[in-house]
C-alpha cells in the first residue's frame, strides 16, 4: 500500500524541521524556525559574495566604493546587527537594482545609483537592504522555500532541460533574482525608514524613488518592471506607504523634517560621469546584430530574442522560452579539444561533428544530445544542440544553441545563422563605440526641463527617460543654479 501524498509531504515536513531550531529575529526578538545558525548564514553569504562578483563585475569607480562603504558602515553600525562583517558592493550593471545576500552583504548596481537623485534616496533604500539581512528575510526566505519545495527559476529560459546549460542558474544569479515576500517587504521598508532616519536623512524622499521606479515602469507600458520591483513586490501603495511610516517616525521621535538631511548636489557629485545604460565596450545589439568591440568580433542575432550580457556570456532566449542560444569562451586550446570538452562535461551524445571555416575563421560544430535524469535515475527529459567552437585571436569560443527535441528543427536556421555569422570586427564606428554617462548640467537661468533638454540638444524620444532620471516633470519650472543630470557620450 503506498502512502497518500499528505502523508509523505508531512513526513518531509517532520524530517525538515527535526533538523531546524528556533532561533531568536534580531529585528523583533520573537523566535523564528529557522534551518541555518549565524555562522551558517554567514558562511552562506561569503560564499555567493565571489560568485555573483563573477556574475556581473565590480564597476571600477573608487570614489564611488568609497560612498558606498562609508555611508554603508555608518549605517550598520545603528542597525540590529551592527557585529555583523557587512561588505557593500558597487556591480557594473545597467539594471536597476539593488538586494542583498545573507551574512551582511549588500549590493547596489551602478543601473540605480544612476536613477537616484539625493543621498537621501539612496539611504533609505540601503536601510531597506540592510533590513533584509538585519530580519534575517533570506533565511526566512530559504527555510519557507525548502519547506514548499520551491525553487528560484531562471527568468529568461523557461524550459528546465534548456536552461541548464547556462550560467543563469547559478547561485549569484538564484540570489540576485530572489523575490522576497509582502511581508519582507513592509518589514524592510519600516527598517529603511528607521536606519536611515537615524543618521539623519529625511525619509520621505526614499517614497520618492518608489515613484520614480513606477514611472518607469509605466513609460515602459507596464512591458517589464524595473529590476527592483521585480524582486521587491510591492506590499500594498509603497509610495504612501512610506510616506506615512516617515512622517510617523519623524513624530514619535520629535525630528524635524527640514532639519533631516537630504543632499542633492552632494550625491549627483558622487554620480557625475558613472556609466549609464549598458556598456558597449563589453558588447551590445544593433540592428539584429552582436558586436564586440574590445573582443573584435560580431555575429547576427535572431529577430525578438531577448538577451542579456554578463562577464561570463551573452544569453539569447526564444519569446517563447523554448529555446536559447549562449556565446562563452570555451575550455580548450583548439576548437576540436573544447568541443570535447565540452561534450565531456555536459554528457553529450554527439550525432555528428564537422570542421568549418567561419568567415576566414577556424572552427568546429557538433550536434548532438543529452538526456537528463531525475533522482531515480530515470529518463526526465532531452535536449537538442548545435555547438560552434570557433577559433580566434588566440581563444576559442563556443557559440551554443539549444531546445527541446520537439522545437529543435524550427530553430535550427536561426542557430546556425548566428554560427554561420561569427566574424572579425573592422568596422571602424563600431569598434570606437563608447558608452553613455552621466554629466551635470547648472542651469544658468530658470527654465522648464523640456527647455532645458531642448536647448541642450538633447533627442526629443528621450525626453522623457531624462525627465525620469532626474525625477521631474517635463513642464517642472527648475530655478536657476539648479543642477540636473544629462547623459552624453564619453
Amino acid at each position: 500500500m503506498k502512502p497518500s501524498t499528505g502523508t509523505l509531504l508531512l513526513a518531509i515536513m517532520f524530517v525538515v524541521l527535526a533538523f531546524s531550531y528556533c532561533a531568536v529575529n534580531p529585528v523583533t526578538g520573537k523566535k523564528q524556525v529557522a534551518l541555518m545558525s549565524e555562522a551558517q548564514e554567514i558562511a552562506m553569504g561569503a560564499e555567493s559574495d565571489p560568485q555573483i562578483v563573477a556574475q556581473f563585475g565590480l564597476y571600477p569607480d573608487s570614489n564611488l566604493q568609497r560612498f558606498i562603504n562609508q555611508k554603508g558602515m555608518e549605517m550598520a553600525r545603528i542597525s540590529h546587527r551592527p557585529n555583523l562583517k557587512w561588505t557593500f558592493r558597487v556591480l557594473d550593471s545597467d539594471v536597476i537594482n539593488a538586494f542583498a545576500v545573507p551574512g551582511g552583504y549588500v549590493y547596489f548596481t551602478r543601473g540605480i545609483l544612476a536613477a537616484m537623485n539625493n543621498e537621501a534616496q539612496f539611504a533609505g533604500v540601503l536601510g531597506h537592504e540592510i533590513g533584509h539581512v538585519t530580519a534575517r528575510h533570506s533565511v526566512s526566505q530559504q527555510t519557507s522555500s525548502m519547506l514548499t519545495q520551491l525553487g528560484v527559476m531562471a527568468a529568461v529560459i523557461a524550459n528546465r532541460n534548456v536552461a541548464q546549460f547556462a550560467n543563469e542558474l547559478s547561485q549569484g544569479a538564484q540570489l540576485l533574482m530572489l523575490s522576497f515576500s509582502r511581508k519582507h517587504e513592509s518589514e524592510s521598508d519600516e527598517l529603511g525608514v528607521e536606519y536611515s532616519s537615524k543618521v539623519g536623512y529625511n525619509a520621505t524622499y526614499m517614497a520618492d524613488f518608489f515613484r520614480t521606479l513606477q514611472r518607469q515602469q509605466q513609460s515602459s507600458g507596464h512591458a517589464a518592471l524595473p529590476e527592483f520591483l521585480s524582486t521587491h513586490p510591492d506590499p500594498g501603495n509603497r509610495f504612501e506607504r512610506v510616506q506615512q511610516l516617515a512622517s510617523a517616525y519623524q513624530t514619535a521621535n520629535g525630528l524635524v523634517p527640514e532639519k533631516l538631511n537630504i543632499r542633492r548636489n552632494e550625491y549627483l557629485q558622487v554620480v557625475q560621469g558613472i556609466m549609464y545604460g549598458e556598456n558597449p565596450r563589453h558588447g551590445f545589439v544593433e540592428n539584429g546584430v552582436f558586436y564586440h568591440p574590445d573582443l573584435k568580433f560580431q555575429f547576427a542575432t535572431p529577430t525578438g530574442w531577448r538577451y542579456q550580457n554578463t562577464p561570463q556570456q551573452v544569453l539569447f532566449s526564444a519569446p517563447a522560452g523554448d529555446a536559447m542560444c549562449f556565446l562563452a569562451l570555451a575550455k580548450g586550446k583548439t576548437p576540436q579539444e573544447a568541443a570535447t570538452n565540452f561534450a565531456q562535461t555536459h554528457k553529450i551524445q554527439v550525432a555528428s561533428q564537422q570542421n568549418t571555416n567561419f568567415n576566414g575563421l577556424s572552427g568546429l560544430v557538433v550536434q548532438g544530445s543529452q538526456v537528463q535524469a531525475n533522482a531515480q535515475g530515470q529518463a526526465a527529459g532531452s535536449v537538442q544542440l548545435t555547438a560552434a567552437f570557433v577559433a580566434y585571436n588566440g581563444l576559442v569560443y563556443e557559440l551554443v544553441g539549444a531546445s527541446t527535441p520537439q522545437v529543435f528543427q524550427n530553430y535550427l536556421p536561426q542557430f546556425n545563422q548566428m554560427q554561420n555569422s561569427m566574424r572579425s570586427l573592422t568596422n571602424a564606428a563600431m569598434l570606437n563605440v563608447k558608452p553613455e554617462r552621466i554629466v551635470l548640467y547648472k542651469l544658468p537661468k530658470a527654465a522648464t526641463l523640456q527647455q532645458v533638454l531642448q536647448d541642450q540638444k538633447m533627442p526629443a524620444q528621450r525626453f522623457s527617460e531624462l525627465a525620469i532620471l532626474n525625477g521631474l516633470e517635463l513642464g517642472d519650472n527648475i530655478p536657476a543654479q539648479t543642477t540636473i543630470k544629462l547623459v552624453r557620450r564619453s
